[in-house]
C-alpha cells in the first residue's frame, strides 16, 4: 500500500472512532479489559528476523504486563475480536507490541477474526513491522488448547488458578512462522486500568520500525483515542 490511499483509509478510521467517541468514553475501542502481570523469556534455536531485539542474546526473565479485552465490547456470550496488548522495558525504555484475533495462514493472519476466548487461534500484528530483511510480521498462541473464558471476571481467577502460557512468533507476510520468546501471565490486578495504554508505533520492539504507510493509516485513529491521557501518565513496567 502506498501513503495515499493509507492516508485516506486512516481518515476513515479516525472518522469512525470519532463517532464512537460520542457514546463511549474514554476507550472508544477494546474498552473494559484485563490487566495481568508476568515474565517473558527468549528461546533460542530461531532462524533471523532481521529485528534487534529478536535475534539479540538475552535468556533473562523480562517482567512484563499484558491487557487482555474485547475489541467491540461485545457480550462474552458472543464472539468478538480478541486483543492482547504487551509492554515491557528495554534499555529503560517501554516497548509496546499489539495482537488482534486473525487467521494463522495466508491471508488469514492478515484478517480479523472473532472468537469466543483470548486463547484460541492466533492474535497477530496484522500489519507488517519493517525489518532488516523485509516486513515481518508477530503472532502469539497459546501453548496448550486451554480455552480461557471471556467474561473478565472469569478470566482474572482462572490466570491466577493457573497461568495463561504463550509463545511469540515471527514471519515474513507469506512464510513460515518461527517461535521466538514464552510468555507467562499469572497475576491479575482486580480491575482494569484506564492510564494504561499501548502504542506500538511510539514504543516500538528495537530493530522494528513502522512503515510510513503503517502509520499514516492507524496513527490517526490512535491519536484521537488516546488524546485524553498524557503520553508521561501511561504505565511502564
Amino acid at each position: 500500500m502506498t501513503a495515499l490511499p493509507a492516508r485516506f483509509l486512516g481518515s476513515l478510521l479516525r472518522v469512525g472512532i470519532a463517532m464512537l467517541l460520542l457514546f463511549r468514553r474514554p476507550r472508544p475501542v477494546h474498552p473494559h479489559g484485563v490487566v495481568i502481570a508476568g515474565e517473558m523469556v527468549r528461546i533460542g534455536g530461531r532462524a533471523a528476523s532481521g529485528i534487534d531485539w529478536i535475534d539479540g542474546p538475552g535468556t533473562e526473565e523480562v517482567p512484563v504486563i499484558a491487557r487482555v479485552s474485547r475489541s467491540i465490547g461485545l457480550p462474552p456470550s458472543l464472539p468478538d475480536v480478541q486483543g492482547l496488548a504487551l509492554r515491557w522495558v528495554h534499555e529503560g525504555r517501554p516497548v509496546d507490541l499489539q495482537l488482534a484475533s486473525t487467521g494463522v495462514g495466508v491471508p488469514g493472519r492478515h484478517l480479523l477474526v472473532p472468537r469466543m476466548s483470548p486463547s484460541r487461534g492466533t492474535l497477530s500484528s496484522i500489519l507488517p513491522f519493517r525489518a532488516r530483511q523485509g516486513p515481518v510480521l508477530l503472532c502469539a498462541r497459546t501453548v496448550s488448547a486451554r480455552r480461557l473464558p471471556g467474561d473478565p471476571s472469569a478470566l482474572r481467577s482462572a490466570v491466577r488458578e493457573e497461568p495463561w502460557l504463550l509463545r511469540l512468533y515471527f514471519a515474513s507476510p507469506v512464510g513460515k512462522w518461527q517461535a521466538f520468546a514464552d510468555i507467562r501471565l499469572g497475576e491479575p490486578q482486580a480491575e482494569d486500568d484506564p492510564t494504561l495504554r499501548f502504542d506500538m508505533d511510539r514504543h516500538p520492539l528495537p530493530g522494528a520500525a513502522p512503515y510510513a504507510w503503517v502509520r499514516a493509516l492507524r496513527q490517526p485513529s490512535y491519536r484521537l483515542a488516546q488524546r485524553r491521557i498524557e503520553p508521561d501518565t501511561a504505565r511502564t513496567v
